[in-house]
């Protein structure tokens, strides 16, 4: 469902994106094009800072939003998703945040008030929460990432990793084309 927020904002979204029928695009959204977002997605840029002012979410192109992913923001501060990034399936994104280009998150993982550089790789059930990761960082299943970890504990992504990255996004690159030739027969 796309659909304004309470401020009249609809989401932009390209016309080679797929948007389940289940999701949901709330607001200030700008989808870029080829991204996928799954069935039960939650988009949602609808709450403003003290003085009205919103800041969008912005997803961006080739990316994929999977299944039950929730991303959204607090205050009206931004979110980015850069290209070629994977949110995978129950994710949370919370605002304010940036998630670099090429990057994986794992399932029911957690990011709030961070930023994930390039090439990052954040396996499954972790959690960052108010600090930066630079370019490359690997952050294990079921760890918690905050402004007291040291960054000097955290290892890079191996080629292996990046290479699982990069199919992942590649795969569901390849279901928008699908989903997107379909569409007519689900949307009926």
């Amino acid at each position: 469902m796309i659909r304004q927020n309470p401020r009249g904002d609809l989401p932009q979204i390209h016309p080679s994106a797929f948007v389940d029928p289940t999701a949901i695009v709330c607001g200030r959204v700008i989808v870029y094009e080829n991204v996928f977002i799954g069935p039960y997605a939650v988009i949602r840029a609808d709450e403003v800072d003290e003085g009205g002012h919103m800041e969008p979410i912005v997803i961006g192109a080739h990316s994929n939003i999977q299944d039950g992913v929730v991303i959204h923001s607090k205050s009206g501060a931004a979110v980015i998703i850069g290209e070629r990034t994977s949110i995978a399936h129950r994710a949370i994104v919370h605002g304010p945040c940036v998630v670099g280009d090429g990057v994986f998150i794992g399932f029911n993982s957690v990011l709030f008030n961070c930023t994930i550089g390039q090439g990052g790789v954040v396996r499954h059930n972790a959690v960052v929460d108010g600090c930066d990761l630079p370019d490359g960082f690997y952050v294990p299943s079921t760890e918690r990432i905050g402004p007291d970890t040291d960054l000097r504990s955290i290892r890079k992504v191996s080629a292996r990793e990046s290479a699982f990255s990069e199919d992942v996004a590649r795969t569901n690159n390849h279901l928008v084309q699908g989903y997107k030739r379909i569409q007519a027969t689900f949307e009926a």
